[in-house]
């Protein structure tokens, strides 16, 4: 008996052993897939530094950039090389990073804690309330927050869609409470108060003069036309901090994925921690889309991707998901200032260009279910 006592507790430790090591090598492989995100995320942001209608080497891009360190003597910086690159290009290219890492670590989020593979920022509602507040501050020249704010010009549009975009979180959420908190009446909510902003939106369209209706238009395609270095400073400590929060909470996420009974009975308070989540996932996302107008797809496709390759591990998940989506931004935006230029496209129509057909592509090839992945 203590001989069959002795191999049982020698194959209990043998197998430990195998389950320890199988998960260091899936850690491995999921560090190695973030590793990889980041360095193509450094390659294209210096391809895109050097593209454009004034084509720039590395070197001179190098040169700028040590020059406003001052690492460089004035003497070695073109002026024209720095007004590109300081004035023009960088600010684009971090606008759109920051972006795309709101957009796609709020979608994983919010596919997560819903349990639905096919919510995003945008259906929940969130782009339809911020169309509604810049279509208002187009249109109107008004702002919710009173006269006085409309003196600060272009910020008043952003003001109304970060607004009216928290708004409609606020309203989906208090929807969901009344009715009785659950995935599906969040999902539903959203759409319903969608639905209903975009008829805003139309109303206002309809009574918008001609001049007034254009920037309208190019607004609601989207775009990092107007990106400033004054953005990027006030939106990446934001989005940073959005981004730890729900980092913190990645464990209690990978628990709700097995089911709301078995995430209360390990300890999980699953409303609060829908709340906690919504709120930081809708913050940095309406921040980010008040300044650069509704860009779809990055939110949805880019966690779907990640999720093939590392599964619904949210520790995870959300780092690459959001390096992801700031390399698809970052590529979109490239290609929508150079493939015409000087004629620029809004990056919107080049998102919904590249993630419509590989969304449909993703629906028809995954046969099993969506979270069926988890373990891997």
């Amino acid at each position: 008996m203590l001989i069959a006592d002795t191999k049982t507790d020698t194959a209990r430790v043998v197998d430990n052993l195998d389950i320890q090591k199988i998960y260091a090598q899936d850690v491995i492989k999921k560090v190695t897939l973030l590793g990889c995100l980041a360095f193509l995320l450094v390659a294209m942001t210096l391809v895109s530094v050097c593209t454009g209608t004034a084509s720039l080497t590395i070197g001179e891009v190098g040169r700028v950039i040590a020059h406003k360190l001052i690492l460089a003597p004035p003497a070695s910086c073109n002026s024209l090389a720095d007004t590109v690159v300081m004035d023009l290009r960088l600010p684009r290219i971090f606008l759109a990073i920051v972006t795309g890492i709101s957009l796609a670590g709020a979608g994983a989020v919010m596919q997560g804690i819903l349990r639905n593979p096919l919510v995003d920022p945008y259906t929940l509602g969130l782009s339809g309330g911020a169309a509604f507040g810049a279509a208002l501050a187009i249109v109107l020249g008004t702002s919710i927050l009173g006269p006085a704010f409309s003196v600060a010009g272009k910020y008043v549009i952003a003001a109304n869609a970060f607004i009216f975009g928290t708004i409609t979180m606020i309203l989906v959420y208090g929807i969901a409470q009344i009715k009785g908190i659950g995935p599906e009446t969040l999902v539903l909510g959203g759409v319903a108060l969608g639905y209903l902003f975009a008829a805003g939106v139309s109303a206002l369209k309809y009574l918008a003069a001609p001049e007034v209706l254009k920037d309208l238009v190019v607004w609601l395609m989207g775009g990092m036309w107007g990106a400033t270095w004054d953005q990027v400073r006030l939106l990446f400590p934001l989005v940073l901090l959005c981004l730890a929060v729900l980092l913190r909470y990645s464990w209690d996420i990978n628990t709700l994925i097995a089911g709301e009974e078995i995430a209360v009975s390990l300890g999980v308070k699953v409303s609060r921690l829908r709340l906690i989540c919504l709120t930081a996932s809708t913050l940095a996302a309406a921040a980010t889309v008040a300044f650069t107008g509704i860009i779809g797809f990055v939110g949805l496709v880019a966690p779907h991707i990640c999720r093939m390759f590392i599964g619904n591990d949210h520790r995870f998940l959300i780092p690459s998901s959001c390096l992801l989506g700031a390399l698809l931004l970052l590529v979109a935006d490239t290609l929508a200032r150079t493939v015409m230029a000087p004629i620029e496209i809004p990056v919107g129509i080049i998102t919904s260009l590249i993630g419509a057909p590989f969304f449909m592509y993703l629906l028809i090839k995954r046969k099993r279910g969506w979270w069926s992945s988890s373990s891997r």
